[in-house]
């Protein structure tokens, strides 16, 4: 793999994950959302008006645009797997950004990863 395609995929594995922490910052004042028939419109307005959910919908449009430039250069089979990077990323800025917990099993779990990950860029 070219160290541009790696680019191109880290890149969109990265506004990924950003689009993710955006997400969870426009639904974290509101706690647990309940949808039911009577809820749904005032529920729908307030998302509506949380700018970290149009930050994280613009990224996750940009991120694909990024993706699909990093197909036509890699192998799905080498690039859809490197997307497990974001699950790296998010972790460790859950746990900074929101408090979520890093148990030793959620580590054990990302160190996993990395190793899967740089196995298969090596391949």
């Amino acid at each position: 793999m070219t160290l541009s395609a790696f680019a191109l995929i880290l890149t969109g594995v990265l506004l990924n994950a950003v689009a993710q922490l955006a997400l969870k910052a426009s639904v974290s004042d509101m706690g647990a959302i309940q949808l039911s028939v009577d809820n749904i419109m005032p529920v729908t307005l307030r998302l509506a008006g949380e700018p970290w959910l149009w930050l994280g919908l613009f990224l996750y449009v940009i991120s694909v645009t990024v993706w699909i430039l990093a197909l036509s250069r890699v192998d799905v089979s080498i690039a859809y797997p490197m997307l497990s990077i974001g699950y790296v990323v998010n972790a460790f800025a859950a746990w900074a950004l929101f408090g979520e917990m890093l148990s030793t099993g959620r580590i054990a779990g990302i160190g996993i990863i990395l190793i899967g990950v740089y196995v298969l860029a090596r391949s």
